[in-house]
């Protein structure tokens, strides 16, 4: 069987002779539905996204903030498993669980003084492992660290947004 530093040695290797070729971009969109809606191709399936219950919306459509913790959770759930796989730390299983504050005064324009979006996201780890406290310290460090989401999250990056018409 064909470990992941076996198969990312070469990935490295590449990276650290052309960065350039360690540059990619992802690419995400959507078509505008019926109401307040929004498809998506998530590459498996079609997931139509709306309005969350608090904002107006009937709780049959995925909420965008529902989406955007469940993209920190599996980041977070991958990288902590390539983490502990590259420090040969066992973890049985266990799962990732991120919550999020968010005040719908400020989305729904009742309150301009009240940020729009997360105020407070809270992630939990809950591990089956024999992990020491210190090697559990280091897993989620690296895990914190290594993790896209989170990284994208907590350093936004620059974004640019263009309205074209067809």
């Amino acid at each position: 069987m064909t470990t992941l530093s076996e198969i990312q040695a070469p990935l490295k290797a590449r990276y650290r002779e052309e960065p350039e070729a360690a540059k990619v971009t992802l690419s995400a969109s959507g078509q505008l539905g019926e109401g307040v809606s929004c498809s998506l191709s998530t590459g498996r399936a079609m997931a139509e996204a709306g309005l969350h219950p608090a904002s107006g919306g009937d709780g049959t459509q995925l909420c965008s903030g529902d989406m955007l913790l469940e993209a920190l959770v599996a980041c977070a759930g991958v990288t902590l498993r390539a983490v502990a796989t590259s420090l040969d730390i066992n973890v049985r299983g266990g799962s990732v669980t991120a919550e999020g504050d968010l005040d719908f005064r400020g989305t729904l324009a009742v309150d301009k003084e009240v940020n729009v979006g997360f105020t407070d996201i809270r992630m939990t780890f809950d591990l089956e492992t024999d992990a020491t406290p210190d090697e559990l310290a280091t897993l989620q460090r690296l895990t914190e660290r290594y993790c896209v989401v989170l990284q994208t999250i907590t350093t936004p990056p620059r974004i640019t947004a263009t309205t074209v018409t067809s």
